[in-house]
């Protein structure tokens, strides 16, 4: 099989890079502020958690949005916790409209600073005031605050906030670009810090129960974010057994996180919570990787969820004679034909991957912007003995890589990939909104996927009729729209040649500075 193009690992500072200390001063200077600051400690957690290869060069970090947003998102989807952002107003704005477009439903605290506020300490000050203010436990159960790069990189010390205010909870995180890679690590940054304080609350003594009360069945707490349905068709799953499905993590509510800690196993669904997974283990939870996706996904994980909870073998295997066969017939009935590739930045890239290939897909490669972890090698295993091309940390030029070089007659995923495959008369989907949003567990998630793949691989004669008709309009030196009056632009090789040939002098110069 042909091997995806690599990145050349040549450092390329870029033009915001070295301006003033704020946001635009790049990610190396940052993180060594921060470490000078005193966020050392934070910082190396942060590595050892979310790894990531530090000779990747100019493309180390895979392209998402914000990673604060994954944070963010955590905090604003439980109900009584109140969420506070200490950053840049650019950053901040950024991150309250995203949060609104994926509908957030209500207000993002921020407190505002400049330089002086900065450099004096004053802006600790006004986050202590702020929290004082809004402790108030008729409303909230928690309260979280967020430092995001410049904050962090001056070394705001949320950690000295008091651990409670008039009963309320206060959770204050640091979550830089140039510390945590992905939004969907930052999810479990904040998912994390939260299981360590809950844990805390339940060794100090009782704690409040769940607000539809304890099961009276063992439970598996289900990690990672994943789509309404699957909790309930997992619940099903593990019924037979004697067992019952935990609270997702995480979680919707401050006593969810009780529950999810009286468990008899974890799921780690998303396998890149590694702080959650921390928590989990330190309160003697046994953690169980992959899913029930598939047939061979679902026989692997029933039994491995089973022997965990010490459920007897008789009834696993009756367990596994009532599930699989109605999985295999509903892969039968919808089955996938074509050649795709596919990735994102959600964390379920490889379970998705295993889902296309026993659907009947030609899959050559799946890129996920999460690094390669133990909860995630039987997926990766699997998927390799198939001949998928697995590619952790996948930048976007690798995703781009593999869309040219397999030629898919679908790629799935994020938006510019989806952009450059449509541009190739190729279709493609949105791995987020179109993919990762349908059920994946079980019988159901079996046939989720088969319509809509087929439908979109289908369309591949609009597209072509499409570029027909419009040719080579807008493309090129020529994208855009045009008057006109004004116009078509000119290609200009001679200008083009001439700034390549001052880009490469530049980057001579920089390089013979290096040797000096």
């Amino acid at each position: 099989m042909s091997a995806v193009i690599p990145i050349v690992p040549v450092k390329v500072p870029t033009a915001l890079e070295g301006d003033g200390m704020g946001c635009h001063s790049g990610g190396e200077a940052m993180l060594a502020a921060a470490k000078s600051a005193g966020k050392s400690e934070v910082l190396a957690r942060y590595a050892q958690d979310y790894p990531k290869d530090a000779t990747a060069g100019p493309h180390d970090q895979p392209q998402s949005m914000c990673p604060a947003f994954g944070a963010l998102r955590v905090g604003l989807r439980m109900r009584r916790t109140a969420t506070i952002l200490s950053g840049s107003a650019c950053c901040v704005y950024g991150l309250t409209f995203t949060s609104h477009f994926y509908g957030a439903r209500r207000s993002v605290g921020y407190v505002p600073f400049n330089s002086e506020s900065l450099v004096t300490g004053k802006l600790f000050e006004d986050i202590r005031e702020s929290v004082h203010q809004e402790a108030d436990p008729a409303k909230y159960d928690a309260i979280v605050i967020i430092n995001l790069c410049v904050p962090t990189a001056s070394g705001v010390p949320l950690q000295i906030l008091p651990k409670e205010i008039n009963g309320v909870r206060i959770i204050g995180i640091d979550v830089p670009g140039f510390g945590v890679p992905t939004h969907a690590e930052a999810k479990d940054v904040l998912a994390g810090a939260m299981l360590r304080y809950a844990r805390a609350e339940v060794q100090a003594g009782p704690v409040q129960a769940p607000r539809t009360g304890r099961s009276d069945k063992p439970t598996i707490t289900l990690l990672g974010e994943i789509f309404p349905a699957d909790p309930v068709i997992i619940g099903r799953m593990l019924e037979p057994m004697g067992l019952a499905a935990g609270p997702v993590v995480p979680t919707r509510e401050w006593r969810e996180l009780y529950a999810a800690l009286d468990c008899a196993a974890v799921a780690a669904i998303h396998p890149f919570y590694t702080a959650s997974i921390r928590e989990f283990e330190a309160a003697g939870r046994a953690i169980v990787g992959s899913a029930p996706v598939g047939h061979d996904g679902t026989e692997a994980w029933l039994q491995a969820v089973g022997q965990a909870a010490n459920v007897p073998q008789a009834q696993i295997d009756a367990v596994k004679n009532f599930m699989l066969p109605a999985i295999r017939g509903a892969l039968a009935k919808l089955p996938v034909k074509g050649r795709i590739t596919l990735s994102g930045y959600e964390g379920s890239e490889l379970l998705v991957g295993r889902l296309l290939v026993e659907s009947g897909a030609d899959l050559r490669y799946v890129g996920t912007a999460c690094p390669r972890m133990p909860w995630s090698d039987a997926d990766r295993q699997w998927l390799e003995a198939k001949g998928v091309h697995v590619q952790f940390r996948a930048s976007l030029e690798q995703d781009l890589a593999a869309l040219h070089e397999w030629k898919p007659d679908l790629a799935i995923g994020t938006t510019p990939v989806v952009q450059a495959a449509k541009e190739l008369r190729t279709p493609a989907l949105y791995f987020t909104n179109l993919i990762s949003a349908r059920p994946l567990m079980g019988p159901a998630g079996a046939g989720s996927l088969g319509t809509v793949i087929n439908a979109a691989i289908g369309n591949k004669a609009r597209f072509d009729a499409m570029s027909e008709f419009f040719g080579s309009t807008g493309t090129g030196h020529a994208t855009g729209v045009w008057e006109a009056a004004q116009g078509v632009p000119q290609e200009r090789a001679d200008f083009k040649a001439e700034q390549r040939r001052q880009m490469l002098k530049l980057v001579k110069k920089r390089k013979a500075e290096e040797m000096i």
